[in-house]
């Protein structure tokens, strides 16, 4: 049991690693961040998701889904007090979000690339669906933010 979360680790670290290795460049490209600061902050987010997808491939853990676990790690170690928690944060803000995101869209296009007949199978019905996700996750978030917002007293 433990051989096999360790071979299904290596695999998403690997890949973890490329991510973050793609992510360092689009980052370099985007901000133009110190390199090194850069550098440890992309290994940082590739170890806080190796820790959540350790955990996710537990015994008992495995019920919730990947994304819960990584996002629970990371949650816990950007909590003020967390130990080492500056050293987190200080290298972490010389990320961008859309450095993050350019490889992680990549990867998107090449998964529906290659099943490409089963998204033919889900025929013209998946269009108004996803637009109608799209707008209700926009609509959402906008509304939290303004709640939010009005709760600071910043708008």
């Amino acid at each position: 049991m433990l051989m096999q979360i360790f071979n299904k680790m290596k695999d998403m670290v690997f890949i973890l690693l490329v991510t973050g290795f793609f992510s360092w460049i689009a980052n370099i490209i985007n901000i133009n961040p110190p390199l090194a600061s850069s550098a440890v902050g992309c290994l940082v987010l590739v170890a806080l998701a190796a820790a959540g997808i350790f955990i996710s491939l537990l015994p008992g853990f495995n019920k919730l889904p990947m994304v819960f676990w990584v996002s629970i790690v990371a949650v816990a170690v950007s909590v003020p007090g967390f130990p080492g928690g500056e050293f987190i944060m200080h290298h972490t803000n010389n990320v961008s979000f859309l450095a993050l995101t350019t490889p992680l869209l990549a990867y998107a296009g090449l998964s529906i690339g290659k099943d490409m007949e089963a998204f033919k199978g889900l025929s013209w019905r998946i269009i108004p669906v996803a637009l109608a996700v799209a707008a209700g996750s926009f609509v959402c978030s906008t509304i939290l933010a303004e709640f939010m917002l009005h709760l600071e007293g910043v708008f």
